[in-house]
């Protein structure tokens, strides 16, 4: 994958975060905090998990190198704008990191360690794909968990984002 597709998913991230964010604004605080049966229970629990994963976690490791030991079910932020906004914030993050990546970089291996301390060898650029499609999966679980619970889930497609820009 070239470096400018790694940038395009970066800037998906970032409009898919977004458009997920400004939706659950409707989601009462019964609701964003329900176990409805998701993995991490909750719409709650879920986006703590994706902020965990995505910027405690996979940030760290490949900006700076660290491997913070965290249980993948913590919950940073029970409350629901501190939640959404940090996600939101955060998610800029990936599009500078990806930009300042040597080329050079995107062969090479990442060595970290996993939250239960065991040491992993994977290649980089895989493993950079994984963080943006980790967050994919996790934005379509709380689109139909807001669609099970009766609230408009919004369409995060990435041609959504393309059709968006070719408008532009």
């Amino acid at each position: 994958m070239s470096k400018e597709n790694l940038q395009l998913l970066a800037r998906y991230n970032i409009w898919a975060t977004t458009k997920l964010v400004h939706s659950l604004e409707a989601v009462s605080h019964e609701d964003f905090h329900k176990n409805i049966g998701l993995f991490f229970q909750s719409i709650a629990g879920t986006l703590n998990h994706l902020l965990l994963g995505e910027h405690y976690l996979w940030y760290q490791r490949f900006n700076a190198g660290v491997s913070p030991l965290i249980p993948l079910d913590t919950q940073i932020h029970q409350d629901k704008n501190l939640l959404l906004n940090e996600l939101k914030e955060k998610s800029l993050h990936w599009v500078d990191y990806v930009e300042s990546l040597e080329h050079s970089k995107i062969p090479e291996n990442l060595t970290y360690n996993r939250a239960n301390g065991q040491q992993m060898t994977l290649p980089f650029e895989a493993t950079l794909i994984h963080v943006f499609n980790h967050g994919t999966h996790h934005r379509g679980q709380v689109s139909a968990a807001m669609t099970h619970l009766g609230y408009d889930g919004p369409e995060l497609d990435l041609v959504y984002m393309l059709a968006e820009l070719a408008r532009k």
